[in-house]
């Protein structure tokens, strides 16, 4: 047996570097997983009580809808908010745009405050649309983004 050269101990000591460098990223990436997972769950369960809410309110309150803007702000806040729940259990890029392009759509239809400001997210959606059509493969769009080894 021949003894190890220094070149060989430094190969050696930069693979096991390399192999904990490894396991302590899938860790971290197990850890941030869960936690988003957490969030979802925290978040789901907030939007079904806001939904039953909302309901309840729909039925037993008089002349609720007569304000139609604070019942769609309410309804459409919580349709973001299950995108956004979507988007932190699957993580892929076709889920991304979705959630923009919900939140964006929801601001175009509850805010009347200035036309330039339609107008811009009119062109932020047409661009996510772009994005979606010309920039994501298919094939990137149902894979997840952040992949568990």
């Amino acid at each position: 047996m021949r003894n190890p050269t220094p070149n060989d101990q430094k190969s050696a000591r930069q693979e096991r570097q390399e192999h904990r460098d490894h396991r302590v990223e899938h860790i971290f990436r197990r850890i941030l997983h869960t936690l988003e997972r957490i969030v979802a769950a925290v978040t789901l369960i907030v939007l079904v009580i806001a939904l039953g809410l909302e309901l309840f309110k729909l039925f037993t309150t008089g002349g609720y809808l007569n304000d139609i803007s604070l019942y769609l702000h309410n309804v459409l806040t919580i349709v973001v908010g299950l995108e956004f729940v979507r988007m932190l259990i699957d993580t892929t890029p076709a889920n991304i745009l979705e959630v923009l392009t919900v939140a964006i759509t929801r601001h175009v239809i509850l805010s009347h405050d200035n036309p330039w400001s339609n107008v811009a997210c009119i062109a932020c959606i047409a661009g996510l649309f772009a994005i979606r059509r010309f920039l994501v493969r298919r094939s990137e769009l149902k894979e997840e983004m952040v992949e568990m080894e």
